[in-house]
């Protein structure tokens, strides 16, 4: 029975690792993100979003586990479904035979590195859940054994708090909460997807998080339109690398650094190192990266302080991107210690205590392979004019050759901020000085909450990048002497000009303007004297006061 097994499972691999997923079993994307969207109405009433993406995201997570390991299971033993509920009663039958329980629990480790017990499986606990027979203690039981099964998931549905009095105020309330945002979510075909459907639903999740909770959601994400400017730039003429190592030291939900599976022509061999200081973000990041089908083996991620604690410190310590889209002028200690650090030490100065944008770019910098490495940073625009010591260091980085380009973009397209910023493009190979900047600041389309990049204008962008050449009032290639006479700033304006002279219009035409807009408020003022006229007081007093008021009026 165990060869049986083993060689069902090692045929059903490579059809797996060869098919494509029929179109007939993908759903549309808005469809999909309606329906993960309505789940959330449920929440939303009782906790703001910064709260309820971890409740959502981690059920969401967890049915995506459970659906898969279910059809694998029946596929596995040669006897495919795309119905739940029957492959859960298939799994029912296996896991009870004595002489296949082992086995199969081995097989379906080796392959996902889980096995969710029959009873607690989603599909089991929703159907519990139309039985009237749900306890939150099943789903709390699930969470525990995935967490224990696997060091990848180790801790990852830590931030679901099961028994929380947001959820209702008493068990009876919590139980019923979690089993109607269950039911909602028992319609999604999560496990029928390409790993890319899912994990670009899930973003959009992230996405619509940011908007409904602002800052607080809005610090873990950057959004597509600015990642697919920077992920494109970091992969040109090297989409066909085998085995691209990509860094981002303040990954987030991890969503700037996946964008290199949409780009590279080799996905499955690129390796993804990621560091993130919230460990309640960290561990989205990690669902974010399972959620697209990223190997175990290319994915490094790490729960930490990036400018305290340096990482990675062990080989691979350089990579041949450095993607990054740090919190803008955050607070660091800036001690003095920090100067002995070879991340920073060759500058001379520390990025001040009030703003660590620089220290985050000298680290992501720090990090950059020698050999044809390239670094995208969002920054705010104080970085190309501050003075003192961050003028100090960004003059050290001019003189080294390390800016090779300054993108300003528009203003309002990010979550968290509306101000304008800045992607700056770094590398550690160049043989001269010279800095393009393209101003992109009006090139968006205006949206209901955010400006919107669309991709005619991130393609502009690539396209003057690629060229290195002067664009009326777009692009400029500024030379190591022009950027010196301008004292090392690197203020946009400085060096692209984008003033549009107004046309003046004729005295004749100026005088027939205000001719019209005079005749236009007189009789405006006659219609309305004469409403008012209309008006009657109530008493001798108040029509004394009315009649007073109009002949001041018309005074």
């Amino acid at each position: 029975m165990l060869f049986q097994i083993w060689l069902t499972y090692i045929n059903t691999k490579l059809i797996l690792e060869s098919e494509q997923t029929p179109m007939s079993e993908i759903q549309t994307s808005q469809s999909l993100y309606q329906a993960l969207w309505n789940s959330a109405d449920i929440l939303r009433s009782k906790m703001d979003a910064n709260d309820y993406k971890s409740y959502l995201l981690g059920m969401v997570f967890y049915k995506y586990l459970s659906d898969k390991m279910l059809f694998f299971v029946a596929k596995t033993m040669e006897q495919e479904t795309q119905d739940l509920d029957q492959a859960l009663e298939l799994y029912r039958s296996y896991y009870a035979d004595e002489e296949t329980h082992a086995d199969l629990i081995e097989v379906t480790k080796d392959e996902m590195s889980y096995a969710i017990e029959p009873d607690l499986t989603f599909t089991a606990l929703v159907q519990e859940i139309n039985a009237g027979t749900f306890q939150l203690e099943h789903l709390a039981q699930g969470f525990r054994n995935i967490e224990q099964d696997d060091e990848l998931f180790e801790n990852l549905f830590e931030d679901i708090d099961l028994y929380s009095k947001k959820l209702g105020a008493t068990p009876q309330k919590q139980n019923q909460t979690i089993a109607n945002v269950m039911k909602e979510l028992a319609v999604l075909d999560v496990a029928g997807h390409a790993g890319d459907m899912l994990g670009d639903a899930y973003e959009y999740l992230i996405g619509q998080f940011a908007t409904d909770s602002g800052k607080k959601a809005g610090e873990f994400y950057t959004p597509q339109p600015v990642a697919k400017l920077m992920t494109q730039i970091a992969l040109m003429g090297r989409e066909d690398k085998q085995g691209f190592s990509l860094y981002d030291p303040t990954m987030g939900s991890g969503s700037l650094l996946l964008n290199a599976k949409k780009y590279s022509h080799k996905p499955n061999s690129v390796a993804y190192f990621g560091q993130e200081l919230n460990t309640s973000t960290f561990n989205l990041a990690r669902m974010n990266m399972i959620l697209h089908g990223v190997p175990i083996e290319n994915q490094k991620l790490h729960n930490a302080d990036t400018l305290d604690e340096d990482w990675p410190t062990q080989e691979p310590t350089n990579f041949d991107a450095v993607l990054m889209n740090p919190p803008y002028s955050a607070k660091w200690s800036a001690d003095a210690g920090f100067l002995q650090d070879p991340r920073f030490s060759p500058f001379g100065k520390l990025a001040p205590k009030s703003k660590a944008d620089l220290a985050f770019l000298l680290h992501g910098y720090f990090h950059l392979k020698q050999d044809g490495g390239v670094m995208a940073i969002v920054l705010p625009h104080g970085v190309l004019f501050r003075g003192n010591a961050e003028g100090t260091i960004r003059k050290h980085l001019l003189e080294e050759g390390a800016i090779d380009t300054v993108i300003g973009l528009p203003a309002n397209i990010f979550f968290n901020t509306s101000i304008p910023t800045t992607v700056i493009i770094l590398k550690k190979d160049r043989q001269n000085r010279d800095v393009y900047f393209i101003d992109a600041s009006k090139e968006f389309t205006k949206g209901k909450n955010q400006n919107i990049m669309e991709d005619s204008h991130i393609e502009k962008i690539l396209e003057a990048y690629s060229k290195r050449q002067d664009m009326d009032k777009f692009a400029h290639l500024a030379s190591f002497a022009e950027i010196a006479e301008n004292d090392f700033n690197l203020n946009i304006p400085r060096y692209v000009d984008t003033f549009e002279e107004e046309e003046v219009a004729p005295l004749t035409e100026i005088a027939a303007n205000i001719k019209a807009t005079n005749r236009a408020i007189e009789e405006k003022s006659t219609e309305l004297m004469a409403m008012l006229g209309q008006l009657k007081g109530t008493n001798s007093q108040s029509q004394k006061e009315l009649d007073d008021f109009l002949k001041d009026l018309k005074l």
